[in-house]
């Protein structure tokens, strides 16, 4: 067995209104950051996970995603494990 780290990010649908990422983005232009658009706020989420292999350990993460880490309706995520 060996250890490896999940690193997931989880993040609003693109189709999906961000208030959190509008109110920074918002928040930027007045502070005169003109150039930046389209924030988008989510998480990163690591987890170490004692595994056989880098795809079992892949595995694992995706069930932890999909039965708490993030919400089916409203966000994505993406997994790399190192």
């Amino acid at each position: 067995m060996s250890l490896y780290t999940a690193h997931i990010n989880v993040m609003p649908l693109t189709e999906l209104l961000d208030p959190q990422g509008k109110a920074v983005n918002d928040s930027l232009h007045k502070l005169g950051f003109q150039a930046i658009q389209g924030i988008r706020i989510g998480k990163h989420i690591t987890l170490q996970i004692e595994a056989a292999s880098a795809e079992e350990a892949k595995q694992v993460a995706e069930d932890a995603c999909k039965k708490l880490l993030y919400n089916a309706v409203m966000e994505q995520y993406e997994i790399v494990i190192s």
